[in-house]
């Protein structure tokens, strides 16, 4: 792959940063793996992760999705297992279903829980937690309102999280997206992480934001600088 990234850069001034629209266009001229590959967004924050009040996690419901269709679960009961199933959750229940995935079972990508019922879900950190699965109040999956989030899912919200050398790692749809899609989805994303800016935080925020497909060359995009 290396020959390949190579060949990719050659003609290319990487030197230069580049709007979202001028780095969408790069990444579509220049994608040449042979599947459809993932945009990708990779934002360097001026954060210390190692402080609890300048931590960056959070959600972005894209414009024009992921270009991938997501398996939801929810843990609820009553009525609002009914709603899990009118707003087009894959797999819904209760106890029974704690007990299901307690067993094994993992057919789904994201999994919501309503708070009444979290006590009982708890149990299923050791299995869910490594695989970062397990339902989270800052990431949206804790919640009453599952009409609202399951659909909010299917339609391509996402949810963002600095590692640990401040970092964000975010995907923006398909290369096979119109330029305009893709550019809109980039955006929502760079404003979805400046908007959660820790108050803690100084200097500069967004120090960096690159915009590449999974096998492609990375196109550093002007940003403006964040200060305290």
């Amino acid at each position: 792959m290396g020959k390949r990234i190579e060949n990719l850069k050659k003609g290319l001034d990487l030197a230069k940063k580049y709007s979202v629209k001028e780095a969408v266009a790069l990444i579509k001229k220049t994608s040449n793996a042979k599947f459809d590959e993932t945009v990708e967004v990779h934002l360097k924050l001026g954060i210390d992760v190692k402080q609890s009040d300048q931590q960056v996690r959070s959600t972005v419901a894209l414009p024009h999705g992921t270009g991938k269709t997501k398996k939801i679960a929810v843990i609820a009961k009553g009525e609002k297992e009914k709603e899990a199933q009118a707003a087009g959750a894959d797999v819904y229940g209760g106890a029974e279903l704690i007990e299901k995935i307690f067993g094994g079972f993992m057919d789904f990508d994201i999994l919501v829980v309503t708070p009444d019922m979290m006590k009982d879900a708890a149990r299923l950190g050791k299995t869910l937690g490594p695989k970062g699965l397990m339902p989270n109040p800052k990431s949206g999956t804790v919640t009453f309102d599952i009409a609202k989030t399951v659909k909010e899912l299917k339609a391509g919200r996402i949810e963002f999280k600095a590692d640990p050398q401040g970092i964000v790692h975010a995907v923006a749809g398909k290369v096979s997206f119109p330029e305009e899609k893709i550019a809109e989805n980039v955006q929502a994303v760079i404003e979805a992480v400046l908007k959660v800016k820790p108050s803690a935080s100084k200097g500069v925020y967004m120090q960096s934001v690159f915009v590449s497909s999974s096998m492609g060359a990375g196109f550093p995009v002007v940003v403006v600088e964040q200060k305290a």
